[in-house]
Order: structure tokens, then C-alpha cells, then sequence
């Protein structure tokens, strides 16, 4: 998967006509971001178990459930058996992160590890060739909407680094402020796995939208 993608936010998406929502990005796209906050991690609830049954059922998707809460490690099971197929969680938020990484590929899904902004670029170091995709973070996390935090490419630069000495296939995932402006410039820095919200789902066409986000993550 180093080929660039884009993967919409539901976040972003109205959750009145949800599976709406995807059926349209399902035209441009493989991939589907779901963001899971339990007001405690992040200040924000969003997702939880039952919405992804729920949309499981009406899409072959690729679930990217990027899990911004306390305990991870409680919620592999839940998420992976209602049709997650990537579980990311929070360096920040596990004692053992490779225990994390290990238990989410005993369910045969694929791991992802995150990092805050505010966490120094160097605690995922270790990680960074143990899982299948690095999330960096370019906005707090909590809300969709924000701006794109710029330090974030010297961050995406310094895990480019690590996979690259290492011959690694580890994707590197930005989330945050993407939009025309801010896609190339995650991609020149390492990045192939683009997450959109507002830019994707604020469209009246979103299947367009990723279409065109994609065009100009690659100029």
C-alpha cells in the first residue's frame, strides 16, 4: 500500500445518512478512517462498536478504526470482530506498545500506532518497522476542522528516515489539515495514506472530492 490513497473521515460525514455517505466515497476509493474517541484520551465520543456492525454490512471497505481512547487494548477484540481491518492506537496510550501491535495481529488484523503532536517524533521510533502504518498526527486530535500544524512534515520526514534505513514497507498515515494545499506536501515528506475529512465530506460530490485531493497530492 505505498501507492498514495486517500481515506475519508467519517468524522466529517453526516451521520444522518451515514451509509449514504460512504457509498458515494466508495466510488473513489478503497479505504474508510473511523475515528473512535472516548472523551477521555481526546475531548470528543464519537463511534463505537455498533456503528461499525452497522456499516460493515453495506460496504467492502477497508476499515482503518483509529482507536483515541485510554485502553486500546479493550477494544481490539470489539472493533476487529465488527469488521475492523486495520486497529491504530496511541503510543501514548499502552505500557507495551509491542504487546499492542502483537495482539492486534493475533486477530489477523492489520496495526497501525499513532502518535500526538505534542509527543516527542522519537517515542514511535521503535515501533516504527514492528507495525504496518505510522499515523502521524498534524492537528490535535479530538475535532475535524482544524489546521494543518506544518512541524508536522519534519515529523513525517524523521519516520520516512527510519523505514527507509530499514528497508521497511511500513506506510506512514497524516491526519489533520489535509486538503489540495497540504496534500503534496505530506507526500513530498513520506507520506502515502492521506486521511480527509472536511475536505472529502464538506464536497456535495465526495466522490470527486477524492478524486481531486488525490490529483493534487501528487503534483
Amino acid at each position: 500500500m505505498n501507492d498514495v490513497v486517500i481515506a475519508p473521515s467519517i468524522l466529517a460525514a453526516d451521520c444522518g445518512r451515514l451509509n449514504e455517505e460512504i457509498k458515494e466515497v466508495e466510488k473513489a476509493t478503497s479505504y474508510l478512517h473511523i475515528d473512535v474517541m472516548d472523551g477521555h484520551y481526546v475531548p470528543n465520543l464519537t463511534f463505537g462498536v455498533p456503528v461499525v456492525e452497522s456499516i460493515r454490512k453495506s460496504t467492502n471497505m477497508i476499515f482503518d478504526v483509529h482507536l483515541m481512547v485510554t485502553n486500546p487494548m479493550d477494544f481490539f477484540k470489539p472493533f476487529a470482530d465488527a469488521g475492523a481491518d486495520m486497529l491504530t492506537f496511541h503510543v501514548e496510550t499502552v505500557e507495551d506498545p509491542d504487546q499492542a501491535i502483537a495482539a492486534i495481529r493475533a486477530l489477523g488484523k492489520r496495526a497501525g500506532i499513532s502518535i500526538h503532536p505534542d509527543t516527542p517524533i522519537e517515542k514511535v521510533f521503535p515501533y516504527v518497522t514492528k507495525c504496518d502504518l505510522v499515523l502521524v498526527m498534524s492537528v490535535r486530535p479530538g475535532f475535524g476542522g482544524q489546521h494543518f500544524m506544518t512541524e508536522s512534515l519534519d515529523r513525517i520526514a524523521a519516520v520516512r528516515r527510519i523505514i527507509d534505513e530499514n528497508n521497511a514497507d511500513t506506510v506512514i498515515s497524516v491526519d489533520g489539515g489535509i486538503c489540495d494545499e497540504t496534500a503534496p506536501l505530506v507526500v513530498k515528506a513520506g507520506a502515502s495514506y492521506l486521511v480527509a475529512g472536511s475536505r472529502v465530506f464538506s464536497n456535495s460530490d465526495h466522490s470527486s472530492a477524492v478524486k481531486e485531493l488525490l490529483t493534487c497530492a501528487l503534483s
